[in-house]
């Protein structure tokens, strides 16, 4: 029986509706981005706890043991609870994570809420896990490159890093990023980086990683 040809290339796709993350299991899609427009409310929310100034960073390890289990999120975010709009900020994190869940059949999350006001990783690099969803609820967007536009020995040197091509999600997108570690995405994972804000400006990220 002859063997199964590897793709040799790998596609990004975006939409306007949620069902565009589904995209991501396809074998040559390493990202699906769902562009959506946050509801005022919570994209209001995220502006005023940006504008507090005010450090966040947390990270939890969400167990799932059931197919329709709730994720507990309480406590994420909780020196801001009186700012309007935290309830549905919450929820909005938790239908994430419960779609994000549904889709791959995860059943441990890492879920990384944070600010930031400068690149967490400035460098294009590609993440050693299966997948990663990232959305920005207030800030700039990560930044990420279509396949062949950077040589891949080069991942890391900055003299090497495109200056034009540079593809940006926008600031509400939803998008699941395929990594090293997906069964046949091994060298294609999708080569991104964080964006610099610009001065005096923040960022607002949540990352979800499908841990098993």
């Amino acid at each position: 029986m002859p063997a199964i040809q590897r793709l040799k290339n790998r596609h990004q796709h975006h939409g306007p509706t949620p069902q565009a993350l589904t995209r991501i299991l396809e074998d040559d899609v390493n990202l699906a981005a769902w562009q959506r427009q946050l509801p005022l409310h919570i994209s209001q929310f995220a502006d005023v706890l940006l504008s507090l100034n005010q450090p966040l960073a947390q990270s939890l390890c969400l167990e799932l043991p059931e197919e329709d289990a709730e994720p507990d999120l309480i406590g994420l975010a909780a020196e801001f609870r009186d700012v309007q709009g935290y309830e549905s900020f919450i929820a909005d994190m938790q239908w994430l994570v419960s779609a994000f869940a549904c889709l791959l059949g995860a059943r441990r999350i890492g879920l990384r809420l944070r600010t930031l006001d400068k690149a967490m990783c400035p460098r294009f690099h590609v993440d050693h896990v299966p997948v990663r969803l990232i959305t920005t609820y207030a800030g700039v967007g990560s930044q990420w490159l279509a396949e062949g536009a950077m040589d891949r020995r080069q991942l890391g040197q900055a003299n090497a890093e495109p200056q034009a091509d540079i593809q940006q999600l926008n600031s509400g997108d939803v998008a699941l990023l395929k990594g090293e570690k997906w069964h046949g995405n091994e060298g294609f994972g999708l080569i991104h980086r964080s964006p610099q804000p610009p001065p005096g400006e923040r960022r607002l990220i949540l990352t979800l990683d499908w841990l098993g």
